[in-house]
């Protein structure tokens, strides 16, 4: 029954348009053009769906590619038919074509409202607009906060270095009788030098006691100077019972005159992470407390210990050493010992204490990982706990030269320029450069050690650090920019150690004042190559 519309028996659409050739090729060529366009859009909707893959609802599109594609067919099919009756084939494509737009307009409906509910252009410029003054007000909040972090940290800089003069200031006392002593030491010495200098198994006895005073005072200047430098927290692995020893001189002169310090043995090898420069002071701050609460005197006690576990509720479990400070004084009561931490709180009259002791020892601390535990009772003293991280590395060795500090150092035929603006200072390094075979040109500041450098050409620049007028960095710089390669060695008592950092490098060596003879020579000998 339907053979016909396959095999071609009936007439061709285009048979009684034969006898009119025109109105013929006018429907094969709008035909044409129809099919082209209606071919041409699904190829547009596909690269679009393909090229943005964030389109909403982008599957619709293959939708529509699908049914436009088949109306282009339906009339590449009508022209095939002018000439070929393959109506079965038309019915056919037209079937096809019918579903797919059926299919289409089934799924395109449900989704109207939710395409007509998209933000229009307008509603997402505003968005935008919205958006862009949340992130401007965002990037200001931020300004703002790191404005206030740079305020904060250079507030606590200005604590920390204010706490560290408090306890140089109280501190005075003692240095001062100390370094009198020491002074006495070294005058009396000399004064005996002076007087036999033919003996000379006493000129050794006596310059050797003098030496010994000049390195008791080294020692000294060195922990005030280590406590006035602006710096961070460190952290390196610190052998606890060194750092007691070094500090036991400076404990005892916190408590003097009326109280004693007791130190029990601390076991050698526990080491911790810590900042050995701010535990020091942390410890000296508790001591200055410990003191005060102990107006009529009593004892300090220092002691040492590792326990491990949950050693306390702020800390995770772990290996910890309990570094103990105890004092037999007044005590504190239970509301003062639950906010002594507190910064500036004291209970201390006005002038006597800024309140931030306890507080720095406990932010040195917990920047270490560590914390800090108060037990205290009136009338019965107060017991602080300063619980460190157990350190797994061993704390780093300086190797001294051993062999060269007792091997002569030849300076024969080598040219120093050496320039200080303290004659004594100046005369007596000159001498002990001359000594060893130097030829030495002086220069008293910082014009002269320029010129020096232009006119003697020398193989080496000592120069000091804090000079009238022109530093010893500035000179630095100023030689650096014609001899780049000239080896330096800055001679310096200053304290400012990022100052000084900021000069130093390969061709730049510091020394600080006082040092021994045969430590300047070893650094002008490595710096000359020798």
């Amino acid at each position: 029954m339907f053979d016909a519309f396959w095999n071609a028996s009936y007439q061709p659409h285009g048979y009684c348009l034969y006898w009119e050739p025109w109105l013929l090729w006018t429907h094969v060529v709008a035909d044409a053009v129809i099919a082209f366009a209606y071919f041409s859009i699904p190829v547009a909707l596909v690269i679009l769906v393909r090229r943005r893959r964030d389109l909403e609802f982008g599957w619709i599109f293959w939708c529509f590619a699908t049914f436009i594609m088949a109306c282009g067919l339906t009339h590449i099919i009508a022209i095939w038919t002018m000439w070929q009756s393959v109506y079965g084939l038309e019915a056919l494509v037209k079937v096809i074509t019918a579903i797919a737009s059926i299919l289409t307009a089934v799924v395109l409906w449900p989704l109207l409202p939710k395409a007509a509910a998209l933000p229009s252009p307008a509603k997402l410029q505003a968005a935008n607009a919205e958006l862009a003054a949340m992130i401007a007000e965002r990037d200001a909040v931020l300004e703002e906060l790191r404005g206030q972090i740079a305020q904060r940290e250079q507030a606590e800089a200005a604590l920390m270095q204010s706490q560290k003069l408090e306890a140089v200031g109280q501190l005075t006392g003692g240095i001062a009788h100390d370094f009198n002593n020491l002074l006495q030491a070294v005058a009396g010495n000399l004064e005996l030098l002076s007087r036999k200098p033919d003996d000379p198994d006493k000129v050794v006895r006596w310059t050797g006691a003098a030496l010994d005073a000049v390195e008791r005072g080294r020692s000294l200047t060195g922990q005030l100077l280590a406590f006035s430098r602006r710096q961070r927290l460190q952290l390196t692995s610190v052998r606890i019972a060194e750092l007691i020893e070094g500090s036991h001189d400076l404990i005892e002169r916190a408590v003097a005159p009326l109280s004693r310090v007791e130190f029990t043995p601390i076991d050698p090898t526990l080491n911790v992470e810590a900042d050995p420069l701010q535990l020091e002071l942390a410890i000296l701050n508790l001591a200055f407390n410990a003191r005060d609460a102990m107006p009529e005197g009593g004892v300090l006690t220092i002691s040492a210990e590792l326990r491990s576990g949950a050693v306390a509720s702020d800390l995770p479990a772990g290996d910890y050493v309990a570094l103990t400070v105890a004092d037999t004084g007044t005590g504190m009561s239970p509301e003062v010992a639950t906010r002594a931490v507190e910064p500036f709180y004291t209970t201390k009259g006005v002038g006597e204490g800024t309140g931030m002791g306890l507080s720095m020892a406990f932010g040195v601390l917990r920047q270490s990982g560590g914390s800090l535990v108060i037990e205290s009772e009136e009338g019965k003293g107060t017991r602080i706990t300063l619980l460190l991280k157990l350190s797994t590395s061993e704390p780093a060795r300086v190797i001294g030269e051993v062999a060269s500090s007792t091997t002569r150092i030849d300076l024969h035929g080598r040219l120093i320029a050496l320039v200080d603006d303290d004659d004594q200072v100046r005369v007596t390094l000159a001498d002990t450069l001359t000594l060893a075979g130097a030829t030495v040109a002086q220069g008293i500041n910082g014009n002269e050690a320029i010129d020096l450098v232009r006119e003697t050409s020398p193989e080496l620049l000592i120069v000091d650090f804090a000079m009238p007028g022109m530093s010893g960095a500035e000179v630095i710089r100023r030689v650096r920019e014609t001899n780049p390669n000239l080896p330096v060695l800055l001679v310096t008592g200053f304290a400012d150690s990022a100052t000084l950092d900021a000069v130093t490098g390969d061709e730049v060596t510091v020394l600080r004042k006082p040092f021994e003879t045969r430590e300047l020579l070893r650094n002008v000998a490595r710096l000359l190559g020798g």
